[in-house]
C-alpha cells in the first residue's frame, strides 16, 4: 500500500543539526502560541519567577525570599518537633504545617515541570525534554523534600524517624537560590582529581599507622590491639586528632608512632582544606573580576568618555558572571538594569521578541538599555547563551549619572538603539535645508566631544 508523497518524505529520518531542529521546534511552539497564547504567556510569565528569581523583578524576589524561610522554617519545626515537651503541646500546629509546606512545596514542582519547555535545552520535546529536567540535581533534591510525606500518607507502617530524618533534605533546596553554595559544588567537580589523590593518602597512611600499631601494641594489648580492624578504629580517631581515649598505646614505641601518626594527621587533613580553600577564592575571583578602564574602552558606549566620567561610570558599574541559559532579561518584567556585554554571547527569545528578536548578542551590546531608560517591561526574553561577563548599571545609578552628565541619555541612546531610517521631504533644487539625519549626526558628535 503506498503512501502519498509528503507522508513518505516526513518519514525520512532528518539530518539536520540539533540547534535547527530545537529552533525550528519553538517556532511551532510560538505558531501555536498565538492562537491561545494566554496560557503560554502564563507559562512564560510563571517560569520567569520560578527560575529568574530576583531577576525577574519584585514578584520573583518576593518569591524567592518566601520559599527560603519557609524551608528554614521546616527544618525548625522538625527539630522542634523531636522535643518531646514540645511534641505533646504543638504537635498538631506541627503537623498543620507539615501539610501546609507539602502542599506549597508540590506546586512548586508541579510548576517548575510544567515551565520546562520555556528553557530551549528543554523545548525540542515537551514530554521527553521535561523527563530530563526532573532528573536534575536540583528536581531531585524537590523531589526528596516532598516524597516523605507521599510515603507516610501511603504506606502507614513506614518508621516515621526515617523519614523525619529526609524531611531534612530540604534544607537542600537552599542551593538553588545561593550562589555560594553553586560555587562550591563547581570547586569540588573542579578538584576532584586532587581531592580523590587526598583521600587516597590518607587511606595509606591509615593503613601503615594501624599496621605498624598491630605490630607494636598487639601483644601486649590484644583486646585493644589485637585486630587490624581495631587498629584502623585508632588511626582514624588518631589522624583526625579527636583521641577519645579509649584505645591508647602504653609501650614506649606505640607512645612514639601515635605521635608521629597525630602530627601527620594535622598535615593530611590541612591538604583537602588547602585544595579546596584555594580554588573557591579562585572561583570568586573569576566570577566578581574587576571593572577596570581598559575593559571598559572595548564597549562602544564608553569608549572616547571623559576622565571625570569614565570614573563615575566604573564606580556605579557590578560584575557578574553569569552561567549558560540564565536569564538576563524576562519579557514583561520591569527593568531595573541594563547590562554591557564584556565576553560571551546572549539569545533573545520567548514572546515579545521585539527589535532584534531571535539575534544574538555579543561583546559590546547593551541589553535592557531602552527599557531603564524609558521605566517600561523588557520587550524580550535574553538568556545566556555562553558562560558570560556583564557589567550591570542598576536604574538608580543610571539616574544619578544622567542628573550629573545630562548629555549622557543621548550618547547611550546613540550607541545602543538603532537609529531608524528618515526620509527627506521633496525639496525645490534651490532650497538649503540640513537633512535631520545630518543634524542629528552633528549633534551626537557635539555631545560625544562634550563628554
Amino acid at each position: 500500500m503506498s503512501r502519498p508523497p509528503e507522508q513518505a518524505e516526513s518519514s525520512i529520518p532528518s539530518w539536520e543539526p540539533r540547534e535547527v531542529r530545537q529552533q525550528k521546534r519553538l517556532e511551532r511552539a510560538g505558531a501555536s502560541g498565538q492562537n491561545n497564547p494566554a496560557p503560554r504567556r502564563i507559562r512564560h510569565r510563571a517560569h520567569g519567577i520560578l527560575e529568574a528569581g530576583r531577576s525577574s523583578g519584585r514578584l520573583g524576589l518576593a518569591f524567592e525570599i518566601f520559599l527560603i524561610a519557609l524551608i528554614v522554617a521546616n527544618a525548625l519545626a522538625v527539630c522542634l518537633d523531636s522535643v518531646p515537651e514540645l511534641g505533646a503541646v504543638y504537635g498538631r500546629f506541627f503537623l498543620i504545617f507539615e501539610y501546609a509546606s507539602v502542599a506549597i512545596f508540590s506546586v512548586e514542582y508541579v510548576l517548575r515541570v510544567w515551565t520546562a519547555p520555556e528553557d530551549p535545552r528543554y523545548a525540542e520535546r515537551p514530554f521527553r525534554d521535561r523527563l530530563r529536567y526532573m532528573a536534575q540535581p536540583y528536581m531531585l533534591i524537590d523531589l526528596v523534600a516532598i516524597a516523605p510525606a507521599y510515603v507516610a500518607l501511603f504506606v502507614p507502617f513506614a518508621d516515621l524517624r526515617i523519614l523525619r530524618l529526609f524531611r531534612l533534605f530540604r534544607l537542600l533546596k537552599i542551593a538553588r537560590y545561593s550562589p555560594a553554595v553553586t560555587t562550591l559544588i563547581h570547586v569540588l567537580s573542579i578538584e576532584r582529581r586532587a581531592l580523590f589523590g587526598t583521600l587516597l593518602l590518607l587511606l595509606c597512611m591509615m593503613s601503615i599507622c594501624a599496621e605498624g600499631m598491630y605490630i607494636v601494641e598487639g601483644h601486649v594489648q590484644p583486646h585493644v590491639f589485637g585486630t587490624l580492624p581495631n587498629c584502623m578504629y585508632w588511626a582514624v580517631i588518631t589522624l583526625t586528632t579527636v583521641g577519645y581515649g579509649d584505645a591508647t598505646p602504653i609501650t614506649a614505641a606505640g607512645r612514639i608512632l601515635a605521635g608521629v601518626t597525630a602530627i601527620m594527621g594535622l598535615g593530611l587533613f590541612a591538604l583537602p582544606v588547602g585544595i579546596i580553600a584555594s580554588a573557591f577564592v579562585t572561583e570568586i575571583h573569576r566570577r566578581d573580576f574587576v571593572v577596570t578602564s581598559s575593559m571598559l574602552s572595548r564597549i562602544p558606549l564608553f569608549s572616547g568618555l571623559d576622565i571625570e566620567v569614565m570614573g563615575e561610570v566604573m564606580a556605579a558599574l557590578r560584575s557578574h558572571m553569569v552561567a549558560p541559559h540564565t536569564p538576563i532579561a524576562v519579557a514583561g518584567e520591569s527593568a531595573t538594569a541594563m547590562y554591557f556585554i564584556v565576553s560571551g554571547l546572549a539569545k533573545v527569545t520567548g514572546p515579545g521578541k521585539g527589535r532584534g528578536g531571535g539575534s544574538t548578542l555579543g561583546p559590546g551590546d547593551v541589553i535592557a538599555a531602552e527599557a531603564v531608560l524609558n521605566g517600561s517591561g523588557h520587550e524580550a526574553t535574553i538568556f545566556a547563551h555562553t558562560p558570560m561577563r556583564l557589567l550591570a548599571l542598576s536604574s538608580q545609578d543610571l539616574v544619578i549619572l544622567l542628573r550629573k552628565f545630562p548629555r549622557l541619555r543621548r550618547r547611550i541612546q546613540k550607541t545602543s538603539f538603532p537609529r531608524p531610517k528618515k526620509v527627506r521631504r521633496q525639496q525645490a533644487p534651490d532650497e538649503a535645508i540640513l537633512p535631520i539625519a545630518e543634524a542629528d549626526e552633528a549633534q551626537a558628535q557635539s555631545i560625544d566631544q562634550d563628554l
